[in-house]
């Protein structure tokens, strides 16, 4: 589960639950090779691919080969008088262990697997992405999903879906960006500027199914629909008393305990990208309308936009891996209104990676914008392990007169990568980010956040 983050206070840093993660990664790092391995990163998509021939005509940078992931540390701690076959197809399947930790889930353990394959022979086809894991948390949360981002031979089809079945325990600070916002008792509760945390538990079910259709090189339209449920949902709270989302609930007509989000799903999209786990370079455009309807099952109607755009410059023909990234994924309630644990905000993008600093749903609100900075470099020569630092930047409205644009909340941090699976570009991120109200922490994933 890469998707869920949690603000944690300089107390909580001090926690021991992630210093044999970090004793790993040391270890890790005193067992790399460092000298005669490599000279710079592969440049191609399909490199686990290539026929001989083809590799002794690669430019120098593009040998996958030459680089050195978790497989070949593996290889080399059981059999080290063994020499690599470098003529050998590595498999675009990433099973491992899903241990992580950050303060929203505690810690996890799991199972999980990530595959990667070039479907077909045309040479333009995108790789076609997908994972599955399964997992339990220290602070209670059982999660299940199941996720594809295939293209057809040529890129004729993009299908995109996703399943999910979970019990979730979500962090709640309230609506809107940290803002004393409204006239009222209830609106100073329902903004939170002090950002109170409290705690929503629920049973949370996800189907989503896209299909995109390439109607000229790189640009797509597609349509699907998303059914999004949420049921037995608690919340600790003394009698009387008031909350968030209590409030929210009531003052927009949303049950307490159960809700249904469910609605058509209309995109276009435009993708260049050269890889969809870890690009160098390329463009991701996508904008959306959904649409939630009751005649579907949805508690309320609404209607929203969703943008999101995604830039990677490769800064050294030598060395594709120092790359700068930039990303903005944006939010917009058009008409009716969402439930509360719908509302767009931190990490609520579709991978739920944005935010890092701050807790899933540290801010949100009807209308959500945020945009983040990158720069990723490799570290050691043969770019097991790189390296990240980034920057971003969040607003959003309240409906309690906090309008979108007129305040923003930062954060930042640095981080680790291992190079998990060469063939996919598959890495392991470990980041340490912080933003504002004391809100930092450790955070475990695979593969970029964008």
């Amino acid at each position: 589960m890469n998707s869920i983050h949690l603000s944690i206070k300089n107390n909580w840093i001090r926690s021991k639950r992630w210093s044999a993660g970090l004793l790993v990664i040391l270890l890790l790092v005193f067992c790399l090779p460092l000298s005669g391995q490599v000279t710079a990163p592969a440049d191609s998509l399909k490199a686990d691919s290539l026929s001989s021939s083809r590799r002794k005509s690669l430019k120098p940078g593009e040998d996958i080969n030459r680089q050195y992931d978790v497989a070949d540390l593996i290889r080399k701690l059981i059999h080290p008088k063994n020499k690599p076959d470098s003529l050998r197809k590595r498999s675009g399947i990433t099973p491992m262990p899903n241990v992580a930790y950050n303060p929203s889930i505690g810690a996890q353990i799991g199972i999980k697997a990530v595959a990667g394959r070039v479907l077909g022979h045309n040479p333009n086809t995108l790789m076609s992405v997908a994972a599955t894991s399964a997992s339990i948390t220290t602070k209670g949360i059982v999660y299940f999903y199941l996720s594809h981002n295939v293209f057809t031979p040529g890129n004729k089809w993009n299908l995109q879906g996703s399943l999910v079945a979970a019990r979730t325990v979500t962090p709640d600070f309230g609506l809107g960006i940290g803002q004393a916002a409204g006239e009222s008792e209830e609106d100073k509760i329902l903004s939170n500027p002090e950002r109170t945390p409290r705690v929503l538990r629920a049973q949370y079910y996800i189907l989503r199914e896209k299909v995109y259709k390439q109607i000229q090189d790189n640009l797509f339209i597609g349509a699907g629909v998303s059914f999004d449920i949420r049921k037995s949902i608690k919340e600790r709270r003394k009698e009387g008393e008031r909350t968030p989302f209590d409030i929210y609930s009531h003052r927009y007509g949303f049950d307490r305990s159960d809700y249904t989000s469910n609605g058509f799903l209309f995109n276009v999209q435009y993708t260049s990208r050269d890889n969809q786990n870890r690009a160098y370079r390329g463009v991701h455009a996508d904008i959306g309308l959904r649409t939630n309807q009751t005649w579907m099952g949805s508690s309320k109607n609404a209607m929203q936009i969703t943008t999101d755009f995604r830039k990677y410059w490769s800064l050294s023909r030598r060395n594709p891996e120092h790359v700068l990234a930039f990303w903005n994924w944006g939010a917009y309630q058009l008409s009716g209104v969402l439930p509360y644990l719908e509302l767009p905000g931190t990490g609520r993008d579709p991978n739920g990676r944005s935010g890092r600093g701050y807790t899933v749903t540290y801010f949100k609100g009807p209308q959500y914008f945020y945009s983040e900075l990158e720069y990723r470099f490799p570290i050691t020569r043969n770019k097991f392990l790189s390296g990240v630092s980034f920057f971003n930047i969040q607003t959003a409205n309240d409906r309690l007169g906090t309008k979108l644009f007129e305040k923003w909340q930062p954060a930042g941090g640095a981080g680790l990568r291992i190079l998990f699976n060469k063939a996919t570009r598959t890495n392991l991120c470990v980041d340490y980010a912080f933003g504002k109200y004391g809100a930092r922490g450790l955070f475990l994933g695979l593969n970029e956040a964008f």
